[in-house]
């Protein structure tokens, strides 16, 4: 039977929204306070660079759940706060202008943009995407301007420069290392992408960092390494996220690129709780920890940790998975790739559907398909089960994975 026990959610991100309708659905009987410095109720992310950036959707579709699901709920939302510090000891949560007990706390902070701190940083229509607000002016700014320059080709910067494209923008893509998304896929899926953002006019730099930025009022020019200028109007800064952990400072709870907590969602104080972006989770499939930013992660997580705190002893699992949407391309990414000794591909690179499978000492470990979701599906139990696969008829595309173990 469920005890009468309050629980506090900080962060009011997807993964807060995950663990609000779980603990609604097991019919969890205490309080629950969720505190967020944003305006809005838990909406998703994965849009703020895709459709919402596009203008296809509008902002009502980004929230987990229509605003009259949040309205009914006998939740204590407090919006467009900021927590200081919890005090574990106590059971308290403090804010500029409140505490907050709780019996369970779960941290669902999330992730902040890493800045690029150089001369001209702090210039106007220099941009980074994380919230509902940067997308609305970002997405202004591609309207109104013609050029753009983006500092990083990650998922980020890639699926911005699609949406530019579409704007009818001229741009330019820079980048420290000698391909686009070097950090988490192969050479061909590298060489795919860049080719096709090459065919719709995107124009890409590669081993140059950028050293400062010019301008009177707005970004003018982009300073590289080599003392090569390039002119714009906008600037789109994509070089990746720190996770928000400062609030378990002076704590006894553990960080270390996140909060570290083991696979039960659970840091090393028993009622306190740490999902999504901002957790560094143990993974028995990898056998160490890892930091995921993904929905699928911030969702399995907050499940995961609610589960737990209802009396169910429920283990974080699952195999990782990832979407990049760039173009009419969908790149879905199954596993985790670091340590690969092989790669394969199946699939018909000329179709625009193939895949990349990654293999370590004949195991598959991850894969990378575009435009090709029966692999991609297959893939994950495959991963999750460590199954060998038969490697003479892994090319063809004909055979289904299922059939090659």
């Amino acid at each position: 039977m469920l005890s009468n026990k309050d629980i506090v959610i900080i962060g009011a991100g997807h993964s807060a929204g995950q663990a609000i309708i779980s603990l609604k659905q097991k019919k969890y009987p205490g309080k629950i306070t969720v505190i967020g410095d944003e305006p809005w109720y838990p909406y998703q992310r994965p849009p703020l660079s895709k459709s919402f950036l596009s203008g296809d959707i509008d902002r009502e579709r980004l929230y987990v759940k229509p605003v009259q699901y949040f309205d009914d709920l006998n939740i204590n939302f407090q919006f467009n706060t900021h927590v200081e510090r919890i005090i574990p000891e106590k059971n308290i949560v403090q804010t500029r202008d409140c505490d907050f007990s709780f019996d369970k706390l779960i941290i669902s902070t999330g992730a902040r943009p890493r800045k690029l701190n150089i001369n001209g940083a702090s210039l106007k229509k220099i941009f980074y995407l994380r919230r509902i607000n940067d997308a609305e002016n970002i997405r202004s700014s591609l309207k109104k301007n013609k050029s753009i320059v983006i500092i990083g080709a990650g998922y980020i910067g890639l699926e911005v420069t699609a949406i530019a494209i579409k704007f009818g923008m001229n741009v330019t893509v820079i980048e420290t290392q000698d391909r686009v998304m070097s950090r988490v896929v192969s050479k061909e899926i590298s060489n795919f992408y860049e080719t096709e953002h090459e065919k719709n006019g995107v124009k890409f730099i590669f081993n140059k960092k950028v050293v400062s930025f010019k301008g009177d009022k707005n970004v003018e020019q982009v300073v590289l390494s080599d003392q090569k200028c390039i002119k714009t109007d906008v600037a789109l800064i994509g070089i990746g996220a720190i996770p928000n952990t400062e609030i378990v400072n002076h704590t006894k709870i553990k960080t270390d690129n996140g909060i570290l907590v083991d696979n039960k969602c659970c840091t090393r104080e028993k009622d306190i709780y740490a999902i999504g972006d901002c957790a560094n989770h143990w993974s028995s499939i990898f056998h160490k920890n890892i930091r995921l930013e993904s929905v699928q992660n911030a969702l399995d997580q907050a499940k995961i940790a609610v589960d737990n705190i209802c009396g169910v002893n429920s283990i974080y699992d699952a195999v990782p998975w990832f979407w990049s949407d760039q173009y009419k391309f969908k790149l879905q990414i199954a596993g985790i790739s670091e340590g690969y000794d092989k790669t394969i591909i199946r699939g018909d690179k000329e179709k625009k559907s193939f895949s990349c499978l990654y293999l370590k000492n004949k195991i598959l470990i991850a894969t990378d398909s575009i435009n090709k979701p029966k692999d991609f599906i297959q893939s994950k139990k495959i991963i999750a089960e460590k199954i060998p696969l038969r490697l003479d008829n892994l090319t063809d595309p004909k055979i289904e994975l299922k059939d090659l173990i």
